[in-house]
């Protein structure tokens, strides 16, 4: 969600901070803008809208300076237009800024500084930021930053911004619940929301603390005084993974690239974790707290979105073969109903970006109640990595395209690792048992590769559905996730909409829905719920529902009665989902091609939540 960049240093700001809002666009955003200082004077350039129509805006009009800001926005306080796009400059013109989150209590700060005499243009809560920036400075008589230390502490909210003084030859940058990166050159400091702007320009880096306060200017030694006073000495690292330059390499979305990603994401996900022949599994974060884990009577998981989806996925496998009970909570609920949680518990933070706003939040209460916190995330150096105890990075590489696929199944691959691993540390498989699991899990990406394959058959069934205006998934035990996520894939980018239901629950409502215009897609090659899986869709036949079964390659029983078979190569039914949700992905995508939608920029969409 929304993306900001600063530079300062030797060269010339503006082709660094297009560079970053470039590197951004697969965030989701509704404007853009940037902010430079030339000869002691700002320079702004805002447009609600795409980044390409403020190129073609600027043409060859490059702004000039050493000094610059920029940010993508995704509305929160005040509509997209060009008025509320950052950045933001206060009352005096001497302070300009770029922010990233919400300021909760904005409106008392507002009400306070109309008292003092500030007038406001904008409808956004990061114009009532900067001005509360500048009333802290003026009336403690303080440098900035110092007045941003001040002014910060008295900000609700979770949020990253960057500040930048016209009379002075510095930058400021806080972060506070969302993550910041400064890349670190001799003739440069840039300052991101993520590694991503960074990776082509420097790969020496300093990941933000929570609650850091920088200055940064250039020829001069860094400053760090974070919000509780504290001079810090700030650590440089190097970029712990190598970005990947995004590219789509010949893919006409980066979304039908990352589908087919995901063999080669899947064994990056296990490789060096376990050992097939030698029969053993080792996630590192689960081998330092074995003895807490295997004690654990509970583990809670909490996540959102299509992590919530993979959880669930979690949840069947730790409890079928570690034995251990898993509950399921959607972040974003947790944190406010006053949940019961203790030090005795495991609480396993599941996202993307390790940057969710909500599961943030819910780890803080969880920490709160002295839970162990378990985090699985994509993002090296990310908020949650650092939060957690321990954790398991998926090692998805970089995902681009919104709507979520080889980060939802290479977490799915770490859930099943640590099911396996707490199994095999409680006694629950055989060596045997063990070795034979480990050898299919190998076998998953090959078998997925093989789906692939089926990419025509699956367009030509999208055709023919492309116009429908609802659609139903269901699916049974641990595919009744994979049912969630599909039809959550199909709404994110075709707008059409879609629900998804445990295939039992269909006769207890949604049955009334099914007629001659209700496909029906049934996540169908799970054995040990074959036969009740059959009776399910003989019920849809019966009402004239259309049916796409997702089923095992030399189904003859499904295939005769379903009006759409798309086979898949059997698997052990813990894998199953692994290989059901791949025909889903791209179902999806070819019905959202098909409707000429915008797979991988979908309306009202970010790529990760950082706001509640």
């Amino acid at each position: 969600m929304s993306g900001i960049i600063g530079y300062i240093g030797k060269g010339e700001a503006f082709p660094v901070l297009l560079h970053g809002l470039n590197r951004f666009e697969f965030r989701g955003y509704d404007s853009v803008g940037t902010g430079t200082i030339s000869n002691g004077e700002f320079e702004f350039h805002k447009h609600a809208g795409k980044l390409k129509d403020l190129k073609e805006k600027l043409g060859d009009n490059t702004p000039k300076g050493h000094i610059g800001i920029a940010h993508s926005r995704w509305a929160t306080h005040g509509i997209s237009n060009q008025l509320n796009s950052h950045p933001h400059v206060s009352n005096s013109g001497r302070l300009a800024i770029v922010h990233k989150g919400i300021v909760e209590n904005y409106a008392s700060l507002k009400e306070k500084l109309v008292e003092e005499g500030y007038k406001f243009h904008t409808e956004t809560d990061t114009e009532v930021l900067i001005n509360w920036i500048e009333h802290i400075q003026k009336e403690g008589d303080l440098n900035l930053l110092e007045a941003i230390q001040v002014a910060m502490n008295q900000v609700v909210g979770a949020y990253s911004l960057i500040v930048i003084d016209k009379e002075e030859n510095a930058m400021y940058a806080v972060r506070k619940g969302a993550q910041l990166v400064i890349g670190v050159d001799k003739d440069a400091y840039v300052v991101a929301t993520d590694s991503a702007p960074l990776s082509t320009l420097t790969d020496e880096v300093i990941y933000m603390e929570e609650k850091d306060v920088y200055r940064l200017a250039h020829g001069e030694e860094i400053k760090v005084l974070n919000l509780d006073n504290i001079t810090k000495t700030p650590i440089i690292e190097k970029l712990e993974e190598a970005l990947e330059t995004i590219e789509k390499d010949g893919y006409d979305h980066f979304m039908l690239k990352e589908i087919y990603e995901q063999p080669q994401m899947i064994i990056d996900s296990f490789r060096g974790r376990m050992n097939a022949s030698e029969g053993w599994v080792r996630l590192g974060g689960v081998n330092e707290y074995r003895n807490k884990l295997n004690k654990t009577k509970r583990m809670i998981f909490g996540a959102c979105g299509t992590s919530w989806h993979a959880a669930l996925v979690g949840e069947y496998l730790i409890e079928e073969l570690a034995r251990i009970p898993v509950e399921v909570e959607y972040a974003s609920e947790f944190r406010y109903r006053n949940p019961i949680i203790d030090g005795d518990d495991v609480f396993v933070a599941i996202s993307q970006s390790g940057e969710t706003a909500d599961t943030i939040a819910a780890i803080e209460l969880a920490k709160e109640n002295q839970a162990l916190i378990y985090g699985i995330c994509n993002s090296v150096g990310s908020t949650i990595s650092k939060m957690s105890h321990a954790g398991s990075y998926t090692h998805a590489g970089q995902e681009i395209g919104i709507a979520s696929t080889k980060a939802f199944t290479t977490q799915v691959v770490i859930l099943t690792l640590m099911a396996l691993q707490l199994a095999d540390y409680k006694g629950n498989l055989s060596k045997t048992q063990l070795n034979a699991t480990l050898f299919e899990l190998e076998q998953i990406p090959e078998k997925i590769r093989k789906i692939l394959k089926l990419d025509d058959e699956i367009k030509a069934i999208a055709k023919e559905y492309h116009q429908a205006n609802n659609f139903l998934f269901l699916g049974r035990g641990a595919c009744y996730p994979i049912a969630l996520e599909g039809a959550l894939k199909l709404k994110e980018i075709s707008y059409i909409h879609a629900e998804g239901y445990p295939a039992a629950e269909m006769k207890h409502g949604p049955i009334a829905l099914i007629d001659e215009n209700m496909p029906v897609v049934v996540v169908a090659n799970n054995d040990s719920a074959y036969e009740k899986i059959v009776s399910n869709i003989q019920e849809v036949k019966a009402r004239k529902g259309k049916v796409i079964a997702i089923v095992n390659e030399g189904d003859t029983v499904i295939k005769g009665i379903a009006d759409h078979v798309i086979e898949i190569p059997a698997t052990l039914e813990i894998f199953a989902p692994l290989v059901s949700v791949v025909p889903l992905q791209l179902l999806a995508y070819h019905i959202a091609v098909w409707r000429g939608a915008d797979v991988d920029n979908p309306r009202n969409l970010t790529k990760s939540v950082t706001v509640e």
